[in-house]
């Protein structure tokens, strides 16, 4: 009955049949636009349940998000479910956060970014009262990357050389050319609030200083949505996003491993997973690393060996190494975000994005959702996870060796800085490194974020939202445009319902 009222809702009876590999946030978006659309839809995933990355550990008592687990523009989720003529408030809590993030300085300073402007430039003032004024026009700057950068380019295809033409124009007004730490240079003069306001591409998998200053319009989007929390954690929305794929009639089938796209006089006709089942359909939405599934899933004709061959050329994003631990006490003093910068910055950076190498030093960014959400750990502890960038596989790092090794540097670390006694209050400590982003995701090179979003890989020179030579495969996915984080993979599903929807009218 539910299937023929959306059916009915939507007057597209029959549309077809359409599988989608991958069932992170970027899938289950193009899942859900699909069914909306009428088709019959199967979702696949390798893993034991949906969400990607944004899976959930429990180990003694103590729960954690393993993936994302900050969340702007809350609308492109509630898209979802009205979709459906339902509301995502009545199934899960965004609960707005303050301070936004908390920095914590090589030396001892602080710096809250908060919620509102006004406590944020009391914020500045404590470094450098002449960048109130500066910050104001990086806000200002940033409204004018994101008018055009997010309102009219996040969403649109851009499989079309004459698209990317036809936005020249703003691009160089835009100066996209520019590094986002560039950008943010010009207005701010405080080193280390130049810092602070150029981390975003890193949420991203981007090195600030080589990524494209079109990712400027985080601040703006920020501000103009906000930063929440999901209470419950990011598995939670999961769990409430599975709810609506299951009750709109979406197919789910975990633990399936996709071996191969099945191509036939140059259509993709379905996919085969490795244990040998057959998944036929009519279109295929690929929400996998887009360097994995031209690598491993299709056969290498002459596009194919051509793009595989330029994958020497490809810049990665940065690796991640995440340490997943409780606490036998509480850290009140730990804000829900905090970002713990070394000592070094952009030469940090270098080492890892363009040398590869593991330095001795490091940054961080620490989770603590115990901070909104008790319930993430038994009474009386915390609950976290630190997230080091790294670089990803093709440097060469040993890390049955430097994994441990990095476990301890890092406690010892936050022991002596904003966690004191961490080294004899930790409990329940495991971790993941660039190894387990291959192995898990099947990420290439154990990237975290798959290509980097550097401008020869933006828009019209990322991977498109729709193969140029197979046309039915499509891509909503971090690697493909308009790029990685949640917003990202959220606006790539709604690209590919809109060139779904272009080729449904023509």
């Amino acid at each position: 009955m539910e299937s023929e009222i959306l059916h009915t809702k939507n007057n597209a009876v029959d549309s077809g049949t359409v599988l989608v590999i991958g069932a992170g946030f970027g899938g289950i978006a193009a899942a859900l636009r699909m069914r909306a659309k009428g088709f019959d839809v199967t979702l696949v995933d390798r893993l034991k349940a949906i969400g990607g990355r944004a899976q959930v550990f429990e180990r003694g008592g103590f729960r954690h998000d393993a993936g994302p687990t900050v969340i702007t523009a809350p609308f492109l989720f509630d898209e979802l479910f009205e979709l459906f003529d339902e509301k995502r408030s009545d199934h899960v809590e965004f609960r707005s956060l303050d301070p936004w993030y908390r920095f914590y300085f090589h030396g001892g300073r602080q710096f809250d970014y908060r919620r509102s402007i006004e406590d944020t430039n009391k914020e500045i003032r404590k470094f450098d009262s002449a960048d109130v004024k500066g910050y104001e026009r990086l806000l200002a700057t940033s409204k004018a990357i994101f008018d055009i950068g997010f309102e009219k380019l996040a969403d649109r295809p851009f499989h079309k050389v004459r698209t990317m033409l036809a936005q020249i124009p703003s691009l160089l007004r835009l100066k996209s050319y520019y590094s986002v730490a560039g950008i943010v240079n010009r207005h701010l003069k405080n080193p280390l609030l130049r810092q602070a306001f150029s981390i975003h591409p890193l949420l991203v998998g981007g090195n600030p200083f080589t990524t494209t200053s079109i990712y400027a319009l985080i601040h703006y989007l920020e501000r103009r949505w906000g930063v929440y929390f999901c209470m419950g954690g990011t598995g939670k929305l999961v769990e409430a996003l599975h709810g609506l794929l299951t009750r709109v009639g979406v197919k789910v089938e975990l633990g399936v491993d996709i071996d191969e796209i099945i191509l036939d006089q140059g259509r993709a006709t379905g996919a085969i997973a490795r244990d040998g089942q057959v998944f036929n359909a009519e279109r295929v939405i690929c929400n996998g690393d887009p360097p994995t599934v031209y690598a491993q899933m299709l056969p290498a004709d002459g596009n194919r060996r051509k793009r595989l061959a330029s994958d020497k050329f490809t810049h990665y994003s940065m690796g991640l190494y995440v340490l997943f631990f409780g606490t036998k006490r509480q850290y009140p003093d730990v804000a829900h975000h905090t970002i713990w910068m070394g000592a070094r910055y952009k030469e940090l950076l270098s080492d890892i994005f363009d040398k590869k190498i593991l330095a001795d030093d490091f940054s961080l960014y620490v989770h603590r959702p115990t901070a909104t959400d008790p319930s993430f750990a038994p009474d009386g502890c915390d609950s976290f996870y630190v997230l080091c960038p790294v670089p990803n596989l093709r440097g060469k790092v040993d890390w049955a060796q430097k994994a441990p090794e990095l476990r301890d540097k890092i406690v010892n670390a936050l022991s002596e800085t904003i966690m004191p006694e961490l080294d004899t209050m930790i409990t329940e400590d495991f971790w993941m490194t660039p190894e387990d982003f291959k192995n898990d995701y099947r990420s290439m090179h154990g990237a975290g974020f798959s290509i980097a979003p550097i401008f020869t890989q933006s828009a019209w020179f990322r991977y498109h939202n729709r193969d140029p030579h197979i046309p039915n495969l499509y891509f909503s996915a971090a690697g493909a445009h308009p790029g990685a984080g949640m917003p990202g993979v959220l606006c790539s599903a709604k690209v590919v319902e809109a060139l779904i929807d272009e080729e449904l009218k023509g």
